[in-house]
């Protein structure tokens, strides 16, 4: 029992709050505030005088070559949209309302394709369906006794751009449209069933009108993912001769650097960005449907039939151009001497695997790097997320949602505008950061703060404030009670969270490629430079480790009971 002279004495102490609530909204000034604010001083600068001035904007209407840029990269993301969801919305149909075999299988390979980096996926499409030296090239002349010129698939070329993209972007689609069919009561598709509506009458006029507002916000996350991406255009459209805005925007920093220019032109993407999130924020808030009364019956399934193995291809066929081809190119390449070498005991080598781990002398800085900043930075954010959250969730100070704000704002900023904040932000004299390991850190922070703000405040919503009430009615101050109390509570969000910037952390590229030096590489950054030296080899073997590692956290965070792994499998 607590004595009542304790009980009084903590009550005379100091609640901290307030200083935290202070820090917090310093730090997070700090990392969203200042890049915006560097970047739009740049953009109305002269990069000749250091004058005032609106030449940036006016060369990027007059540019023809910007103009391009954006032309290309918006008509390639409408692109990959449409097709992410024409690929996604029947599969998750499949998955979630038909009796189709394995289709727990199925959601397991399509949500272990979100840890595949996308500029991964890239390099393993060049493997398989690079004119001259794809697998699937080499393997048509080799059937069809054709010359070494003729191939039946090319990937540097935009169409295959747009294909490359959407193969690790439909899984946006797939997982909003699978959740929303899961979540749609039988009441409704039976009522068009006893009124003789026939299955397919049932799907095209009461299940899709249903989960349309998922799907298209499915489909404008598939988008934004595409307009903001810098790795998979950097390694696919740059041999195809062409820049998307984002490869344009990296471009104009080499040398001599234009970095007004650079920063004008980041601006317009900013804001396409800001109003593909509102538009997706007012599609899922618009509410497709609303189900009245108590209980609801379970989601309908429909019996394939004679279509059962029509399906079954149409889902093989998908995965197999997604995740399996791919994840077998790399290993074939990783094991192999060349890429056209064929499989057998004599062509089996481990050089690849002996250059990277020992030759190679950027790769240990690399890993070391790269695994340092995804625990410097997934251990930050954490917890940086789970003061924020409770501060706003608990509403427990005037002015508190303010912080969710900052939190989440970086969503908006894609991780190439970002870089160019950064860059312009901490690389002049004052800072001197640039160069260093924190400018990454800075980076990566800001980058997945939203992520683990979102996993974090998601948690306090589940959890009743009764037990942190009885901790303030004894005397303790609002942190203590987070720390004793409801952190324990939320050990498996914590533990969620970590893991999903640390894998979000150790594959990200777009800011990365703008903010590192020889001293601070970076394994992303590593497998972009090999990649212009064509040694595909090295990168399998780095990209493996990548895979490797991002799977085992994910594996060890759901198995030991330390972790939470216990309650996460109980909870099925």
């Amino acid at each position: 029992m607590t004595s009542n002279a304790q009980v009084q004495g903590r009550r005379r102490g100091i609640d901290l709050s307030w200083p935290t609530f202070a820090l917090l909204t310093l730090v997070l000034s700090v990392l969203v505030l200042l890049p915006l604010f560097w970047l739009t001083y740049y953009s109305f600068r002269s990069d000749t005088d250091g004058s005032a001035t609106v030449e940036n904007f006016v060369a990027l209407v007059a540019d023809p070559t910007l103009v391009r840029a954006y032309a290309l990269a918006i008509g390639m993301a409408l692109a990959v949209g449409v097709l992410a969801c024409i690929i996604a919305t029947p599969m998750a149909w499949l998955v979630a309302r038909t009796d189709l075999p394995g289709r727990k299988i199925v959601r397991i390979l399509v949500t272990a394709s979100f840890v595949t980096p996308p500029f991964l996926g890239a390099i393993a499409y060049e493997i398989l369906a690079a004119p001259n030296s794809g697998i699937v090239n080499i393997l048509y002349r080799k059937i069809l006794g054709l010359d070494s010129s003729a191939y039946l698939v090319n990937i540097y070329t935009f169409s295959g751009l747009v294909f490359a993209i959407a193969c690790f972007t439909f899984p946006y689609v797939f997982t909003l449209v699978a959740n929303a069919l899961d979540r749609v009561p039988s009441d409704l598709e039976d009522a068009s069933a006893i009124l003789g509506g026939g299955s397919m009458t049932t799907l095209r006029k009461v299940t899709i009108p249903l989960v349309l507002p998922a799907m298209l916000a499915g489909t404008l996350i598939a988008i934004l993912q595409a307009l903001t991406m810098f790795g998979s255009p950097a390694i696919l459209a740059l041999p195809a001769g062409f820049h998307v805005i984002t490869t344009k925007i990296w471009s104009l920093f080499q040398f001599p650097p234009r970095l007004g220019l650079a920063a004008a032109a980041a601006l317009p993407l900013l804001i396409i960005t800001i109003m593909l999130l509102r538009a997706q924020k007012a599609i899922l808030g618009r509410k497709g449907y609303t189900v009245l009364g108590g209980k609801s019956g379970t989601p309908r399934i429909t019996k394939l039939g004679r279509w059962k193995w029509a399906a079954v291809a149409f889902v093989g066929g998908i995965l197999s151009l997604t995740i399996i081809f791919p994840y077998l190119a790399i290993i074939k390449t990783a094991f192999t001497g060349t890429v056209g070498d064929p499989i057998n005991w004599d062509t089996i080598t481990l050089s690849h695997w002996n250059f990277v781990l020992f030759d190679f002398s950027a790769t240990r800085l690399a890993l070391w790097n790269t695994f340092l900043l995804g625990f410097l930075t997934a251990t930050a954010v954490t917890a940086i997320a789970l003061v924020v959250s409770y501060l706003v969730i608990r509403r427990s100070i005037p002015g508190a949602r303010f912080l969710g704000v900052l939190a989440t704002a970086p969503v908006a900023v894609p991780g190439i505008v970002l870089g160019v904040g950064l860059f312009l932000s901490y690389a002049n004299p004052t800072f001197q950061l640039y160069g260093t390991i924190w400018i990454l850190l800075i980076a990566f922070m800001t980058i997945e703060l939203p992520a683990g703000y979102q996993q974090m405040s998601s948690a306090f919503s589940g959890v009743h404030p009764e037990l942190e009430e009885a901790g303030r009615v004894m005397g303790a101050s609002r942190l203590r009670t987070l720390w004793d109390i409801t952190a324990p509570l939320l050990r498996t969000s914590v533990v969620a969270a970590w893991c999903f910037v640390f894998v979000g952390t150790i594959r990200e590229l777009s800011a990365t490629i703008l903010l590192t030096t020889a001293n601070t590489k970076l394994v992303s950054v590593i497998i972009y430079d090999l990649n212009e030296s064509g040694d595909l080899g090295a990168i399998c073997v780095l990209g493996i480790i990548l895979l490797a590692v991002s799977f085992l956290v994910v594996f060890l965070a759901n198995r030991l009971p330390v972790l939470g792994g216990s309650q996460m499998n109980s909870r099925g």
